[in-house]
């Protein structure tokens, strides 16, 4: 079978990976369509041959009609058995499985064969979490993938560190197929309207059956103009009554968590530093990909703040944090990374342009008291002293850490 030339790879994630590769645990790559999990797959294949050129690679791409004879789990099953090797390392990668009911079970059957190297990709997160941790407990391995980081995105399209490259990847955002694309408004538009397309009507309306098409639209923009705010389904159900829309707090938590399921948009839970619990009502929403989110509503100047915290928080994720808002009493830390048992603290502001600001943005950070680093992160490109031993950091170069 012939795979696509690879122009540009994605290191970081193929070295993550590599440690798993030849072990018998499933590899899954989960992750928003269009954001180059295709392409890892294609990568790990041609890492498998570099080694081994007689490598019995069984490739099924469920996206692709050639495949379209696979409809249950038993024909998958049945295709990836007549395909094996008795004796012999089969290396099987499945594209978009969560296409395939009951697919877990296959996956647990073949992992029952220690020859067997598996490694599939899916687009729907409660589907690939829950059966997978239900039927594969232990047995398999999760990476999350996301859109083109900063630097990859100036690797990619072969650009230097400047506030130009910086608009452009605000603008635009980090698909990895917009490297074949001129980065200019019609026609990067026009494709990102389309990915936004597929993954509303393929993976929310078809895949959960909704009828209320327009709501959902409403809510997405809805979405769009409040990233970085504060909200519950209440608050959108009484938004959305005063603009003579009637929608239940049910129906509205199933719209957002189908629209998080698909990894369109990404919900960031409230933790409460003092009392040292998560908040169990009231919570964040960011978007995957910073171009699909500006195809929505438009590319504003006054979204520039939105922008700039949504930027922050995807950069969190790419590096493997966990993430969480954080309130000290009274006061929101906008957010605490976690990772290795390690914390990050940190605040975002479009400039620091006064002591008020100042006094703001950084006392929040000076309230908590635990040694962890602290970072205040802003536009501004002024690298001077910290703020009492706080950092600030803008924006251009924190993305480049």
């Amino acid at each position: 079978m012939n795979f696509p030339r690879i122009l540009k790879k994605r290191k970081g994630y193929i070295d993550r990976i590599k440690p798993f590769m030849q072990k018998s645990v499933a590899k899954v790559l989960t992750g928003q369509r269009r954001v180059g999990k295709s392409f890892l797959l294609y990568q790990l294949i041609e890492e498998i041959l570099a080694e081994e050129p007689d490598a019995n690679i069984i490739y099924i791409n469920l996206e692709d009609f050639a495949f379209s004879f696979l409809q249950t789990a038993e024909d998958l099953h049945s295709y990836i058995i007549s395909h094996s090797k008795e004796k012999a390392k089969n290396y099987i990668f499945i594209d978009e499985i969560q296409d395939i009911p009951g697919f877990e079970k296959v996956i647990r059957s073949l992992l029952l064969n220690e020859d067997n190297d598996i490694y599939i990709t899916g687009s729907n997160a409660k589907m690939l979490s829950g059966e997978l941790a239900t039927y594969l407990s232990g047995r398999y391995i999760e990476f999350k993938i996301y859109s083109l980081s900063y630097s990859e995105f100036l690797g990619f399209h072969g650009l230097t560190e400047s506030e130009t490259s910086y608009e452009l990847y605000s603008r635009y955002g980090g698909l990895p197929y917009l490297l074949n694309l001129p980065l200019e408004d019609e026609t990067v538009n026009e494709y990102l309207k389309s990915v936004y397309s597929t993954i509303v009507f393929r993976d929310v309306v078809s895949r959960y059956k909704l009828r209320n098409t327009l709501f959902l639209e409403k809510l997405i923009q809805f979405l769009s103009e409040n990233i970085g705010n504060l909200f519950s389904a209440k608050n959108i159900s009484d938004y959305l009554k005063s603009q003579h829309t009637t929608i239940s707090v049910n129906q509205i938590q199933s719209y957002t968590e189908y629209l998080n399921n698909a990894f369109l948009i990404h919900r960031v839970e409230r933790y409460d530093l003092i009392g040292k619990r998560v908040f169990e009502i009231g919570e964040k929403y960011y978007f995957e990909n910073m171009g699909i989110r500006n195809i929505v509503i438009g590319y504003r100047i006054t979204d520039k703040a939105r922008i700039l915290e949504n930027l922050v928080y995807n950069h969190l994720l790419y590096k493997g944090y966990d993430i969480k808002v954080g309130y000290y009493g009274d006061k929101e830390i906008d957010f605490i990374g976690e990772k290795n048992g390690e914390k990050l603290y940190i605040q975002v502001a479009l400039k620091i342009d006064s002591d008020k600001t100042a006094e703001r943005e950084f006392g929040k950070l000076l309230k908590i008291q635990d040694n962890y680093p602290k970072i205040v992160i802003t536009e501004d490109t002024f690298n001077g002293n910290s703020y009492e031993g706080i950092r600030h950091c803008p924006i251009r170069r924190f993305l480049m850490e």
